[in-house]
């Protein structure tokens, strides 16, 4: 489908060729309640909408998209491709705007409308109140009983197709152009490298506002002309097993998810609530959007083998949004490929073969590059590309290499067009600086190690946060998995500290022994990782600050530290929804 020129040109593809087909269908949180839409009806809606949208906006406006994950998102979306307005996907605007990013996306990116569902009843108002704060027009979305036609569509295939707003992980959000023809040829890399095709159906409960959600989980179904499943990221949350029973029920092949998530279905596994589930029709475990781990692989194999998952089925990747999404991932039907190293070397930013059993640190390999995308791993000093097996920032060029951020020129130029020391003057090329490190295996397969501005040097030895997190969270079962940060601090004699901020299970509130439970966290911290915690910080269920994708914000939680805002764990309530929101 490469000779289309935008995803709108796709959904009228698929509207004459697979009308009848269930484009999208919804689990809502209300029983018994699934709507669904056939990509015939699905390309009628939109265009219905997309007349309205013409009629008040000129190309490239911006439209921020303000949808729980609904059909009426999906309309919304492709209304806006084909009117050329440029989507924003944003999430619900929080009560508590020191800590939302809507308030920074809707100042960056000056939308002239506003989508929301004209079923939300918007309760406390804040919806309408931040959008008149800012001039913005609120235009409520509700299907159509008989939409209309549209004479043609705005966009091309130069022009942007959406903003993909960055997590902020490590910064404030950022808007990524992502152009038509970036979206185009990503989609088109990851049919090539995955094998799906248009009885590929996706079941997902990712938000839509996140690009593995978004562009993964439903535009590349759609693209496919496969059916595509959305659950609420609340109730997989709450129950994450309903996830792998809607992978049953509609016989999916596709289900992507952060690393987390595959956990949070291990730890939650009870036999009753899989009875009757079988997984063989899952091919495609996508793992990514966070650090992949090998312990977490082995552990779902295990866990739902007798249910028909098969372990090749698992299939951890790289992605970001500045890539558009997918930058590497194995073809279907191979194993994951896990890598013995040396902990000891890690820490020296080396990669060697680990000198003794303690010495052993299993690393998740994510797969080689797609097809038409390079990769090369640079020395963050001198720029030079580094050899196999050398540890360095990860750089890539690819047609689905985004055009920049939106309005910053400046960070854009630094990012989006980079140069090795090695690039011929005037050789045209430039690259895109993830910021990420990782290097390359023997194979030509990536390893990521962790993010450039998370890495703490102790007495000059390296230490990744979430190889601590995990060490963390293993050490007493009163812990809870993926949820805790580690980060550095300067205390008063100038030497630099590890601080670990980390929250309790919520079933085990009531029986939790806090010295015993730090006792055993720094014991293990410094069997494993011979570094001494400088402090250990036990905060409520759900409150640790998180990105739309469960990517742990660690330095908004060192913020919190240093402010004192973090909240207890032995304060009463629970905080669990808001886990389920900020995933």
């Amino acid at each position: 489908m490469s000779h289309f020129s935008s995803l709108a040109e796709v959904l009228q593809h698929q509207a004459m060729s697979r009308p009848d087909v269930a484009a999208v269908t919804v689990y809502s949180d209300r029983p018994g309640e699934r709507p669904s839409l056939t990509f015939a009806a699905l390309h009628a809606q939109a265009a219905h909408l997309a007349r309205q949208l013409a009629a008040e906006t000129a190309p490239g406006d911006r439209a921020l998209l303000i949808f729980p994950s609904s059909v009426e998102f999906v309309v919304a979306y492709f209304a806006c491709l084909m009117a050329g307005v440029v989507a924003v996907p944003m999430m619900q605007p929080r009560r508590n705007a020191n800590h939302d990013a809507s308030a920074a996306i809707i100042a960056d990116c000056t939308p002239r409308l506003a989508l929301s569902p004209a079923s939300d009843p918007d309760p406390r108002g804040l919806l309408r109140e931040r959008l008149a704060a800012h001039g913005i027009r609120h235009l409520p979305v509700a299907l159509a009983p008989e939409p209309a036609p549209l004479d043609a569509v705005r966009p091309n295939a130069d022009g942007l197709a959406f903003l993909q707003y960055t997590s902020g992980s490590t910064s404030l959000p950022k808007g990524v152009m992502v152009s038509h023809r970036n979206l185009i040829d990503n989609l088109a890399m990851m049919r090539e490298r995955l094998g799906n095709h248009a009885d590929s159906a996706h079941v997902s409960w990712i938000p839509l506002y996140h690009d593995l959600g978004l562009i993964m989980n439903l535009l590349q179904p759609i693209y496919l002309g496969a059916p595509c499943v959305l659950l609420t990221p609340s109730g997989f949350m709450h129950r994450p097993l309903n996830w792998l029973r809607a992978i049953h029920e509609h016989r999916a092949e596709v289900g992507a998810a952060p690393n987390f998530a595959f956990d949070l279905c291990v730890d939650r596994f009870r036999p009753e609530q899989m009875e009757g589930i079988d997984l063989s029709s899952w091919k495609i475990a996508l793992n990514g959007a966070e650090p992949v781990r090998a312990a977490t692989l082995e552990r779902f194999a295990a866990t739902f083998a007798p249910y028909g998952f098969a372990p090749e089925a698992m299939r951890p990747a790289y992605g970001l949004a500045e890539a558009t999404l997918l930058v590497t991932a194995a073809k279907r039907g191979s194993l994951p490929r896990t890598l013995d190293v040396s902990a000891k070397a890690l820490k020296a930013a080396r990669i060697a073969p680990p000198e003794d059993a303690a010495d052993r640190h299993v690393s998740a390999s994510c797969g080689s590059p797609m097809t038409g995308l390079t990769i090369a791993i640079a020395d963050l000093e001198t720029r030079r590309p580094l050899p196999q097996g050398a540890i360095g920032e990860i750089w890539i060029q690819a047609t689905s290499v985004a055009g920049g951020y939106w309005q910053r020129p400046e960070e854009s130029e630094q990012t989006f067009r980079a140069r090795l020391e090695t690039d011929a003057p005037g050789s045209g090329g430039s690259w895109l600086r993830t910021g990420d490190l990782g290097h390359l295996d023997e194979a030509g397969e990536l390893h990521v190690v962790g993010r450039i501005k998370d890495v703490m040097i102790i007495r000059g030895v390296n230490h990744y946060p979430q190889d601590i997190e995990a060490t963390v969270a293993a050490s007493h079962p009163s812990l809870r998995r993926d949820h805790g940060a580690a980060f550095t601090i300067i205390d008063e004699h100038d030497i630099e500290r590890i601080i670990v901020v980390q929250e309790v299970e919520r079933t085990q509130r009531r029986d939790i022994a806090e010295a015993e439970v730090v006792a055993a966290v720094q014991a293990a911290v410094v069997n494993n990782h011979d570094v001494a915690l400088h402090k250990v910080v036990l905060i409520r269920t759900g409150s640790l600050p998180k990105t739309t994708s469960g990517k742990v914000q660690r330095s908004l939680t060192r913020l919190r530290w240093l402010e004192g805002t973090l909240e207890p764990w032995n304060l009463s309530g629970d905080a669990e929804d808001r886990s389920a929101a900020s995933a």
